[in-house]
This record gives structure tokens, sequence and C-alpha cells, in this order.
């Protein structure tokens, strides 16, 4: 697999092209992605191994997610039987690769653990402490979101065994960082500084206001940025991997 180098400006073009997907068919995937939700809301529900089985089933669920944006992409619609492409298939491949996925959670984990994370109290937090503990949370997890960011698609669609779709996701996600680094930060500010500062703003009339405020950004973050963010998922492997991979 080649996975194209991509200018920086691609990671803000991943995100318009993902709302104008969103527009494409808002009610098919704003129901895609709450689906992708309501499934691992369920599945945490189950006691014990509920978080081993949403480990386990997450790159098939975000395989059935981009088979909807691919279609939508294609067709403007849902066509019969795409939704599940590749999984009759790749059901094993897919197995295994949720497998690296849950053995890399639970070495993230350890490495939390080992790092100190039981000694922060939740109950009474220390800022500093909560500060360093959010960015080495974030230090960690990166390596494991670039491990799977296309794996799922590589997969399903390429037919690329897990372990090697995992080697390509990393490689294409490190040629392409300055592009995964826009991406980024446009989705803090949109996503984080602009939600926060509206609230403020709004605060600043009544905390009535500003409820409604909070209220109506969390509506829209779930209804229209979440898919948009799920669309953009599968835009970033069809531009960096072509549209035929």
């Amino acid at each position: 697999m080649q996975a194209h180098r991509l200018p920086a400006r691609h990671g803000v073009l991943w995100l318009v092209a993902g709302f104008r997907l969103f527009r494409a068919n808002p009610p098919l995937m704003t129901a895609l992605t709450l689906g992708y939700f309501l499934v691992i809301l369920l599945v945490n529900l189950l006691p014990l191994i509920g978080p081993f089985l949403l480990t386990l089933a997450l790159p098939t669920m975000t395989l059935i997610v981009a088979n909807g944006c691919r279609e939508i992409d294609a067709f403007g619609a849902l066509r019969p039987g795409t939704l599940f492409q590749g999984l009759r298939e790749q059901r094993k491949a897919l197995l295994q690769l949720g497998g690296l996925n849950l053995l890399a959670s639970l070495l993230l984990l350890l490495m939390l653990t080992l790092s100190g994370l039981e000694s922060v109290d939740l109950a009474q937090p220390d800022p500093e402490q909560l500060l360093r503990l959010a960015l080495l949370m974030l230090v960690l997890a990166m390596p494991l979101m670039l491990a799977f960011w296309f794996a799922p698609m590589l997969t399903g669609w390429a037919g690329v065994a897990p372990a090697k779709a995992v080697f390509f996701s990393i490689v294409a996600t490190i040629r392409n960082w300055r592009a995964f680094a826009v991406y980024g930060l446009v989705i803090a500010a949109i996503g984080v500084v602009l939600p926060g500062l509206l609230v403020v703003l709004a605060s600043l009339l009544s905390g009535a206001v500003a409820g409604g405020v909070a209220m109506v950004l969390r509506m829209l973050m779930m209804l229209v940025l979440a898919p948009v963010l799920m669309a953009s998922v599968y835009l970033s492997y069809r531009d960096v991997f072509g549209a035929d991979a």
C-alpha cells in the first residue's frame, strides 16, 4: 500500500469535505453516528466483559460507519447490503485486529497505572496533577490512535493483514503529520475553544442563557460535529490511500 504525503491544508479539507458529506444525507450520517455511540454505550453496560468486548469490536464498528460514508460519498444514499461490506470476507482478520486493539489498550492501561494513575485523588483533584495526567494520557494514547486510524479500512477493504494494517496506518499518519496536526487543532478550536468562549459570553448575560447555549451546543456537537468527524476519518483514508484502495 502506498500512502500519499499530503499538504497540511488537507487537515482542514477533511473537515470541510466531512461537512459536505454530512449535508449530502444528514439523516443517514446522523443515524450512523448515533448508532455507533449507542452500541458503545450498550456494550459498556455489560458487567466485567463490556469494555473488553467493545475494544474487540471497535475496528468492525469503524468499518461499518466507513462503509456508510463511502456509499454516501459515491451514491448519496445507502444501497442494500453495502453497510456490512468486507465484514464477512474479513471477519477473522477484523477479529484479530480487534485483538491487537485490546492488547494495545491493556498495555496503555498498564503504562498509565505504572505512571501513578492510582495516586490521583479524583474526589479532591489537584489541577496541576490533573493537567499532567491529561497530557500523559494524550502522549500515551496518541500511538494507539495512529495505529488504528486507517487499519479497519485497510483490512476490510484492501484485505491487508491486521499487523500490516496497523503498521501501514502508523506510517501513513506519520507521513501526514502536518495534515493531522492541523486537523487536531481545528477540531480543538471548533469543539472546545469556540463552545467554551460562547458559554462564557452567554454567562455574562445570565446563568439561564448560558445553560441554554450549552444545551444547544451539545446538540450541535452530537447531531452535526460528530457525524462530520466520523466522515472525516473515511475521507482521510480516501485521500491518503486513494479512492480505490
